[in-house]
């Protein structure tokens, strides 16, 4: 066990045994974004459903973030199971700051946010008539999954997968 897994939730493959988990549930994936109504419109048009939308500031907000006088408006974004959501967050103060919008998938940080869809090939031809292009190309797993990756609003990698057996 490596010491970053010290004294951390761990599974023993050894004896089955788990100790304590910190973790309940999983909830939601955080998105910075610098244009709130693109990224939600491109979401919502793949069929997440809008929870909500909000401001958020104040003393919450700079503790958590670490960012003084900072100020956020937020869209929270589930899915029509019910499942995890998506927060995407816009920055009002300060500035955003740019990231890499042509980033890999190799590259360190989130990787993509990834959805099953009923239909790859109906999805992504909708991206691509809205200007969102795949990173690669539409690739199959053992017979159960087709899966492809398109680069969505601000560079986002959205991973669509459908079950094929």
């Amino acid at each position: 066990m490596n010491a970053a897994c010290r004294g951390r939730n761990m599974f023993d493959t050894t004896t089955g045994a788990q100790s304590m988990s910190y973790v309940r549930r999983f909830d939601h994936v955080g998105i910075t974004v610098a244009d709130l109504d693109v990224v939600t419109a491109f979401f919502v048009a793949l069929g997440l459903e809008v929870e909500g939308r909000a401001f958020v500031e104040g003393e919450f907000l700079e503790t958590v973030c670490g960012i003084p006088d900072s100020r956020t408006e937020i869209v929270m974004l589930k899915s029509p199971d019910g499942g995890a959501r998506l927060e995407l967050a816009s920055f009002v103060r300060p500035d955003p700051v740019p990231g890499s919008p042509a980033a890999m998938a190799n590259e360190l940080g989130l990787r993509n946010v990834s959805f099953e869809v009923n239909d790859l090939q109906a999805a992504v031809d909708w991206a691509a008539s809205e200007g969102y292009g795949l990173v690669g190309g539409i690739g199959e797993y053992e017979g159960a999954w087709r899966m492809a990756y398109v680069r969505g609003p601000e560079g986002i990698i959205v991973s669509l997968a459908e079950r094929i057996g």
